[in-house]
């Protein structure tokens, strides 16, 4: 079952209850104006940087491993954004690496034109490894950032990705003013550990909730029930992710705790008259809207985050699903058949103003984007299987930004909207992938068992 007919499989289950990578001299690209300013270049110009490799201040082997993948890990983190000229990788091995952040041959990045020019160094202690980086100013050798990071060989174990990630994400934000995702993470469910489950739902393959790093590295399991655990939603302060799952043998919604091994909640739990789907944040965190057919219909609902207070937003004969929060907190998008195929509308909290904003003839899984875009993703049905669209508020129109191979379903938006994650069967099982919103760049993340209900942290 592909991910956009969770629409008719919610419809199912509820009515069974009821009855008992971009060439890199490209310019940037995405939902950044690139007329900012920097302090390696004048405003309204691109930097030209160079990221070689970080230099390793002994040969010690974790640090000599760990200053070739900081490198290499920064290098693709800055070249995701497209807010920089990379200077290509063959080129930068070209210079002779020098002996520590002291001695860089500036002379020689300024004849490849190189702009800025990355300089890192690692060294290791008794507790652990520390990282020192620098963006230089090639014109004159003055320093335009400068980090230091230090960490244990545990929290290290990947290698020191996670310094390439924070470093990369400063220089994003001190250099083009955007807030960079190399920190940020994607949570999804995966069958990939095998085993099945017998239940409601009948005997299939026992899915779990798993986080990979944005670009697919370090996949970690979060979950480990032999279950059904779908559709995690990231807490919008990284504390807790939300889930539904059938481990009480109906669907229930699960707040599981990030930062602790505390036991999780259950804002909703399941019946057999009452099944709760598909919870989603408000961008506060304050809320969570959500999908029931407690009172005999697949509607809307919204609660508080400790499960109190619960509101039902849409009252109509034919289904509602899959809902999802505006930025400002006061409409809510959802999937309803009520036109007579399923369509994107989007209403006010008080159940007014209801607008139908999806033209095509079948769509589900809406996803707002972040402030300051307004837009809203959709998977939208495209021959004989399905594309992703991005409808915008200001035009009123809408366009594709998938390719047309295989079937792709379920987008979620990035933090800074300039990327979507989304599941297709293009490589011939349901894998997690991300694009561009410009529809350039696509990246498969996943490529183990099925994966599915990509979701972005903030």
């Amino acid at each position: 079952m592909t991910h956009t007919r969770i629409f008719t499989a919610v419809l199912a289950v509820a009515g069974a209850a009821l009855l008992a990578a971009a060439p890199q001299q490209q310019p940037p690209a995405g939902g950044q104006d690139p007329v900012v300013r920097s302090n390696l270049v004048g405003d309204g110009v691109v930097p030209k940087l160079a990221v070689p490799e970080f230099i390793p201040l002994s040969n010690d082997a974790d640090v000599v491993a760990a200053a070739k993948t900081i490198g290499e890990v920064l290098w693709d983190d800055l070249a995701f954004e497209k807010e920089f000229y990379m200077l290509p990788r063959d080129i930068l091995k070209t210079v002779p690496r020098p002996p520590n952040a002291d001695q860089v041959a500036l002379s020689r990045w300024r004849e490849l034109g190189a702009d800025g020019v990355v300089v890192g160094t690692v060294s290791k202690t008794s507790e652990g490894i520390i990282v020192e980086a620098r963006l230089l100013k090639v014109a004159d050798g003055s320093m335009a950032l400068g980090k230091k990071y230090s960490g244990t060989l545990r929290s290290t174990a990947d290698g020191g990705r996670v310094f390439a990630h924070s470093f990369a994400d400063e220089i994003h934000k001190t250099q083009r003013n955007l807030r960079g995702v190399a920190l940020t993470k994607l949570a999804f469910s995966s069958d990939r550990d095998g085993g099945r489950m017998k239940g409601p739902v009948g005997d299939r393959a026992i899915s779990n909730i798993y986080r990979a790093d944005y670009d697919g590295a370090n996949q970690t399991r979060m979950t480990f029930g032999r279950t059904l655990d779908l559709a995690p939603a990231w807490d919008p302060t990284g504390v807790s992710l939300l889930y539904f799952t059938y481990r009480s043998g109906y669907p229930d919604l699960v707040l599981q705790s990030l930062r602790d091994a505390r036991a999780p909640t259950f804002p909703a739990r399941g019946t057999a008259e009452n099944h709760n789907f598909l919870p989603v944040w408000s961008h506060d965190g304050s809320k969570i809207a959500f999908m029931s057919n407690r009172d005999g219909n697949p509607e809307i609902y919204v609660m508080n985050r400790d499960g109190s207070n619960v509101r039902r937003i849409t009252n109509h004969p034919m289904a509602d699903t899959t809902p999802t929060w505006s930025s400002s907190g006061n409409q809510i998008a959802f999937t309803s058949d009520r036109s007579g195929t399923p369509q994107i509308y989007v209403v006010n909290l008080d159940g007014t103003g209801l607008v139908r904003i999806s033209q095509e003839s079948y769509c589900d899984r809406a996803t707002w984007s972040p402030p300051p875009l307004n837009e809203i993703a959709y998977a939208s049905r495209s021959g004989g299987g399905y594309e992703i669209r991005l409808f915008d508020f200001g035009t009123r129109e809408s366009r594709v930004i998938t390719d047309g191979i295989g079937s792709n379903e379920s987008p979620a938006f990035a933090p800074n909207g300039r990327h979507v994650a989304f599941v297709s069967d293009r490589s011939g099982t349901p894998q997690i992938y991300t694009v561009a919103r410009d529809g350039r760049d696509l990246k498969q993340i996943t490529k183990v068992g099925s994966n599915r209900y990509p979701t972005w942290s903030q």
